[in-house]
């Protein structure tokens, strides 16, 4: 007999239904069951951030969520941001900036902020670093990371005036 439970969530815009047992974390399911890899595990405790995905729109870390929560919910992961051949905003300032290098801890560097500058449109530096301080990078030193998303939100609030 299997403890296995079906659950049915929305990943990236799509209804997925499997089967996973009740202590499969979120960050399992998708990379594992939904074939998205771009949810990376890192530290597996929650400290790193490259786990980070989107629930209802909120950062949540994908290794302490278990897949069984998600029933009902939505996910959005790294997939939903931008292509390959129109990055987002803010996958375009990383880029110009140099703010990746292994590209390890980028996924949930780019799904915090995603979040975070629809709230917080014109963060302070100090701001940009404290909400930073939640996604561990071991090759860049931040510097531009901070810079990248200075200029995202900078083009993001012209975007918004220029949408209005």
């Amino acid at each position: 007999m299997s403890d296995e439970q079906v659950i049915t969530l929305t990943v990236n815009g799509t209804n997925l239904t499997f089967q996973a047992e009740p202590r499969k974390l979120l960050s399992d399911a998708l990379r594992d069951d939904c074939n998205l890899t771009g949810t990376h595990i890192g530290c597996e405790h929650g400290v790193c951030g490259a786990c980070t995905v989107l629930v209802d729109g909120r950062p949540t870390r994908a290794c302490l969520t278990f897949a069984v929560q998600m029933e009902g919910h939505e996910v959005t992961t790294i997939e939903a941001v931008g292509t390959p051949k129109k990055l987002s905003i803010l996958q375009q300032a990383l880029h110009e900036c140099h703010g990746l290098q292994c590209g390890f801890c980028t996924p949930g560097i780019v799904m915090t902020f995603e979040a975070y500058l629809k709230e917080n449109p014109d963060p302070s530096e100090a701001q940009i670093r404290e909400t930073l301080s939640g996604n561990l990078c071991r090759c860049t030193g931040y510097q531009n990371i901070v810079k990248a998303i200075a200029l995202a939100a900078s083009r993001m609030r012209e975007a918004t005036l220029h949408a209005g």
